[in-house]
């Protein structure tokens, strides 16, 4: 992953780069505004909003009228309405400083899985020996029963059977299935995953990874 950091604070953006490079992505940094609105070949941009030339806000515009590139804004500022103004402009989020890099990394790989997600067309049905889910008519099969899921539990298990063998974080999880950012105690999703587990009858299915996550596992 290519990740385009825009500040003109250098301690800031030494120590980011630092950071993300040593979590296996790629870094460029720009001090600038025209800098980051004439910059191509990245992933992801970090967008400081006061900027010594145009601020982030403007930077973002004029960004959002060519591209759909995920861009996460860094800023002191922390009132309401520029958080708002900030999302309204084209931003996909916003992180206050100070944060953490954990958190950064965190929110970094869940703006990009969503748009992965969005723009990855998907099949109606998806089959793994005989499980089937079917997210046309979300309806659940094994072994030609259908099993009763509620909208929660049948977002979750699609989530998880697009990418069997994949191991999911659980931020990650919550971040698309329940479509927020969250950072905290995960014990929602751990209840819907017991009862996922209960009605599919196969407990197996479904593994926790200690400290990460869930995966769905591939079926002999």
């Amino acid at each position: 992953m290519h990740v385009l950091i825009v500040e003109d604070d250098q301690a800031i953006a030494s120590s980011l780069v630092l950071g993300l490079q040593s979590a296996g992505m790629t870094v460029t940094h720009v001090a600038t505004g025209i800098q980051a609105v004439t910059a191509s070949k990245y992933d992801v941009m970090l967008l400081d909003i006061g900027l010594p030339d145009i601020d982030g806000f403007e930077v973002c515009r004029r960004i959002r009228l060519t591209s759909k590139v995920p861009i996460i804004m860094l800023t002191a500022r922390a009132d309401e309405i520029d958080r708002v103004f900030g999302l309204e402009t084209g931003a996909d989020d916003y992180v206050a400083k100070p944060f953490g890099l954990r958190e950064l990394i965190a929110r970094i790989r869940a703006v990009t899985r969503r748009l992965t997600l969005h723009n990855t067309p998907k099949s109606s049905q998806i089959v793994i020996q005989k499980l089937i889910v079917d997210s046309a008519t979300r309806r659940v099969n094994i072994a030609g029963a259908e099993i009763d899921l509620t909208a929660k539990e049948f977002d979750l298990l699609e989530y998880l059977v697009r990418e069997p063998g994949v191991v999911h974080r659980r931020n990650d999880i919550l971040e698309t299935v329940w479509d927020t950012d969250w950072y905290g105690p995960t014990k929602t999703l751990d209840a819907h995953i017991a009862a996922l587990r209960k009605k599919l009858g196969h407990p197996e299915w479904i593994s926790a990874i200690r400290g990460v996550g869930f995966r769905f596992e591939i079926m002999p």
